[in-house]
């Protein structure tokens, strides 16, 4: 046939029918660098604060230890990690010691003094319940993902249901609720305490891990939806944005709204 013709191009190099064109050296290059960059780099930083926390605890702990019982006085290396290692014994040496009759009167005797000082009262008490309810086997917090409303209505925020509302919040609030922290991006050990109804919680399959992944790392990393098909095609939520109105509470499907005060 006479005319321009199309080249012969391998099947291999075709798309749907359309031409393919390979890539040049360069981008291939700049391709291979990117994917040994996404390699090596959460490797070489977890390796990195990992080496940062070993050493500080060796740095902390080993000088503690008197000069003929440390091992490091006898070679001419140190060992790294030994610090750690002394650290985890001693804490279970002392959980052992304290699960004794003597050990809790130990116990108990140290929390009678430290109740009698003002200002270190106060630290203790709290600390004490925040590693109570955080350690505890049968404690439910930070175990549950959800999906809030947050800041207003039509924004969605993550967070973690910490446990139920109880005592003077609970008792004043007409609804049941819970207990929500609401973490901040990318550092998610500050953030909000927010009381949620419990009807407005909406509860997510994604795991905690995954959830703090996605929020410390500002939505980059999103974790699949796990659900069935026929689950994911059905949304769950839906809100309105409303201007010049403000929703004072919503009872069953109806909506109570009023003019803002201007």
């Amino acid at each position: 046939m006479d005319g321009p013709q199309e080249p012969d191009i391998p099947s291999s190099e075709k798309l749907d029918g359309v031409p393919v064109h390979p890539r040049g050296f360069g981008a291939r290059l700049r391709g291979y660098f990117f994917a040994g960059l996404l390699v090596t780099a959460p490797l070489g930083i977890t390796a990195y604060l990992a080496w940062i926390f070993i050493s500080f605890m060796d740095r902390t702990v080993t000088h503690l230890i008197p000069a003929h019982y440390n091992p490091e006085t006898y070679l001419t290396f140190t060992i790294p990690g030994l610090g750690l290692v002394i650290v985890l014994i001693v804490l279970t040496l002392i959980g052992a010691l304290t699960a004794g009759l003597i050990g809790r009167w130990v116990i108990r005797t140290g929390e009678r003094v430290l109740n009698r000082m003002p200002v270190v009262r106060s630290i203790y008490s709290a600390t004490k319940q925040i590693f109570e309810s955080v350690l505890a086997q049968q404690s439910s917090a930070f175990r549950d993902a959800v999906l809030i409303e947050y800041p207003r209505r039509g924004i969605w925020a993550i967070g973690f249901i910490t446990g139920v509302t109880k005592g003077e919040v609970q008792n004043l609030t007409e609804d049941e609720t819970v207990n929500v922290f609401l973490p901040t991006t990318p550092n998610p050990t500050s953030g909000f305490l927010l009381f949620v109804p419990r009807q407005d919680v909406v509860h997510l399959d994604m795991s905690v891990e995954e959830a703090i992944k996605m929020v410390i790392s500002g939505g980059i990393v999103t974790p699949p939806d796990r659900r069935p098909l026929a689950e994911q095609a059905v949304p769950k939520v839906s809100s309105k944005t409303y201007e010049n109105l403000d929703i004072l509470r919503e009872k069953g499907a109806a909506s109570v709204l009023v003019p803002k005060k201007k």
